[in-house]
């Protein structure tokens, strides 16, 4: 019954977005913000359709379809732009990888530890979540026929690359957070962040090597059409999701690397096909999980933070990213406004989500990571997608003035 419910809602909502199409992007509104509403509307703080257990009492469900959404979501971003483009961007999402990704964990550690006065470990926990940059819901502010017609080229690739990067990469960071809450040694920490990040890497260069050329095997004798070829991408990814899973490596990783070599192998118009994935990722796909996510979202959890959590909301989306890319807007070789909309539109989102889930799974953590973390992504979920319209239009306005 709940699911069926779920599924009305989530459809429903679809046949919405649909019909608004391309008019939806120029609007202060984004998917992930209209399905979060529709949950908090069906939910048991209103009208009581939907009833499930609150995020911080039940979360491994969450954490697997955080996990399958940002499979698919890292290989559309993989696959967004041709290979050349992406090797043309390596210094800066480098940067913003090595640098501001690492400085952003610590900013947000050491704001929560001052504003809910919590340990160093669970500061540490809640600061690695909450650095990775959201491709989710990056990418709803970088596709689309209105961003490319606000915003340049290079920078909806720069922060597309480096939102589908950092959702893998920041798994080192969350695994010695954990270390550092008491989880295990910090030796042991650093021994499976290596493994995992070197093992993500062999895995997603052999499989997009093997899909590519599978794919193109198939070309040649005939038995490969567009249809079938618009969804292959997606079920490598999900195979190779799976291949990370047996081997105990990082699986967001290996799929990244897997479209990258994928896009590398294949031909261009592979690549080009794959694009209504992206959009259908971006639109449609993330609906389900923003549903559900408004349904248990832990308002009394919430409510125990008190003004705190309301402070570390706005300490964390003011202070976590834009400073820094502020600061090294000349490393990063951005104009100032460029400087400001990426350092404003780094999101917080189902990468987080992802990461917050799996600290609790690995370790019974402080109830008040799951509190403080998910209120800052329903907070970004909003923040952002109401601001991604109006940003695109003030970039614009200050990159032709």
């Amino acid at each position: 019954m709940l699911i069926d419910v779920l599924l009305l809602g989530a459809g429903v909502l679809a046949l919405v977005v649909a019909a608004l199409s391309g008019r939806l992007r120029r609007l202060p509104v984004s998917e992930p913000v209209l399905a979060l509403g529709l949950g908090i509307l069906l939910g048991p703080e209103l009208l009581g359709v939907l009833t499930l257990p609150p995020l911080t009492e039940e979360s491994a469900w969450l954490h697997t379809a955080t996990r399958v959404l940002l499979a698919i979501s890292v290989m559309a971003v993989a696959l967004r732009y041709p290979f050349g483009d992406a090797r043309a961007r390596l210094r800066p999402v480098l940067l913003l990888l090595a640098v501001v990704m690492p400085v952003m964990a610590l900013v947000t550690a050491g704001l929560a530890a001052a504003v809910l006065g919590v340990g160093l470990g669970t500061a540490a926990l809640i600061g690695a979540a909450l650095c990775p940059t959201d491709p989710v819901l990056a990418s709803s502010v970088v596709t689309g026929d209105p961003a490319e017609e606000d915003l340049p080229e290079r920078d909806r690739q720069v922060l597309s690359l480096e939102s589908g990067a950092n959702d893998g990469l920041a798994l080192p960071l969350v695994l010695v957070a954990l270390a550092v809450a008491g989880a295990r040694p910090l030796a042991g920490a650093l021994l499976e962040s290596l493994w995992q990040v070197a093992g993500a890497v062999l895995v997603g260069v052999l499989t997009g090597w093997l899909g590519a050329r599978a794919l193109r095997a198939g070309e040649a004798h005939g038995s490969t059409d567009p249809a079938p070829r618009l969804l292959f991408t997606a079920v490598l990814a999900l195979t190779v999701l799976g291949v990370g899973g047996l081997l105990h490596v990082d699986g967001i990783l290996a799929v990244f690397v897997c479209g990258l070599v994928f896009s590398r192998v294949s031909t261009g118009a592979d690549r080009t096909d794959d694009a209504p994935i992206d959009e259908a990722v971006n639109r449609f796909a993330v609906l389900p999980l923003f549903l559900a996510l408004g349904v248990v979202l832990p308002w009394s959890a919430w409510a125990g933070l008190g003004w705190a959590g309301g402070l570390l909301v706005v300490a964390v989306l003011l202070l976590r990213r834009l400073p820094v890319v502020w600061l090294l807007r000349r490393p990063l070789r951005l104009g100032r406004p460029d400087a400001a909309f990426l350092g404003w539109f780094g999101p917080i989102g189902v990468s987080a989500l992802f990461y917050l889930t799996l600290e609790h799974e690995r370790m019974h953590v402080d109830p008040v990571v799951l509190a403080a973390g998910s209120l800052v992504v329903a907070a970004s979920t909003v923040v952002h997608g109401v601001s991604g319209s109006p940003g695109r239009v003030l970039y614009r306005r200050a990159a032709r003035g």
